[in-house]
């Protein structure tokens, strides 16, 4: 009776430490050295998966996983898509992962001031992104970084790009400030341009924006050197100085040569530059030159502003530059 009773209690201690090691098993370390992407097909099995895990050194054992996913897991079905799974996860996290669809976001990041053949360059480059797309009408993506999963097409994304940029543009344009110097939302999106590709500092924007508001009030020339450049390269670096003959050049962008704004936006100006054409800085600065620092000098008349000038060519000088 006595040896039955240690029998018994033999059975129940190995029962436990079995159950102890199957649990050590499934929420334990995994054996993926590092971290590694896993993609899940639409209408993949459960045991297809697992095989596939164990091949790719994420679990120890299919025929274990599958087993202790039936006992310890959910019945829900895992998840088609593109999964990172880290280093040394569980076989339990794992399968929370599948099937919780927490899948892999990959993202296609415009910066402000990009224009529209570039955005094209960046999402053909975007890997994991499939099919072609042409080039966007210039001014029509909201800068910003946009999530995708492998698989999704460019012009997908591409669309949600174009959504962003209708949906913002139009809830600024609804809280504009009244007196401003543009009459239309495309109006506002060319002038935002401008403002984006002649001033990469936040606390300048809403002056530069009134600077060029002020001129179209007044009827004067914007004169802002990014609108020479945009017909010669579609928004691309220029990488020499501009030329005479380019500054005097006629067409619909040279602000040099014509009165009011360009025929559209020279780039894709970002919610700052928009917001700034919208909301201008109470100024009455018609002028300003770049200042050494990276900003600018702003002046309310041209003789204030040759001024400015002389300082920036002095500027010039003691660095070598000509």
């Amino acid at each position: 009776m006595r040896k039955l009773g240690c029998l018994g209690l033999l059975i129940v201690l190995a029962a436990f430490i079995g159950l102890f090691l199957l649990v050590q098993d499934w929420g334990g370390r995994g054996p993926a050295p590092r971290n590694m992407t896993f993609e899940v097909a639409e209408g993949a099995s459960l045991s297809g998966t697992a095989d596939r895990l164990e091949k790719t050194g994420a679990i120890p054992s299919a025929a274990r996983f599958k087993l202790l996913a039936k006992i310890f897991g959910s019945n829900e079905p895992i998840k088609a898509g593109e999964y990172r799974i880290p280093a040394h996860l569980s076989p339990a996290d794992i399968l929370k992962m599948l099937q919780g669809g927490k899948t892999l976001q990959r993202f296609v990041t415009i910066p402000e001031g990009l224009p529209a053949v570039m955005v094209k360059d960046r999402l053909m480059a975007a890997d994991g992104l499939v099919g072609t797309v042409e080039a966007p009408i210039e001014g029509t993506v909201l800068p910003d970084s946009y999530s995708f999963q492998r698989g999704d097409t460019r012009q997908s994304v591409l669309d949600r790009m174009q959504r962003a940029m209708l949906k913002y543009l139009a809830r600024a344009w609804e809280n504009r400030k009244p007196g401003i110097a543009v009459s239309t939302p495309r109006e506002a999106l060319i002038l935002a341009s401008i403002v984006e590709k002649e001033t990469g500092k936040p606390n300048e924007r809403r002056t530069v924006a009134a600077v060029y508001s002020n001129r179209l009030k007044r009827g004067m020339m914007l004169q802002a050197d990014p609108t020479i450049i945009y017909p010669i390269t579609k928004g691309r670096p220029l990488g020499r100085r501009i030329l005479r003959s380019e500054v005097q050049a006629v067409n619909g962008y040279n602000t040099y040569a014509m009165t009011g704004l360009p025929a559209g936006p020279i780039a894709n100006p970002g919610r700052a530059s928009i917001d700034a054409v919208l909301d201008p800085a109470p100024s009455s600065a018609l002028y300003f030159v770049a200042d050494g620092t990276g900003g600018h000098a702003f002046a309310d008349t041209l003789e204030q502003h040759n001024t400015n000038v002389q300082k920036w060519y002095a500027i010039r000088k003691a660095r070598g530059e000509r």
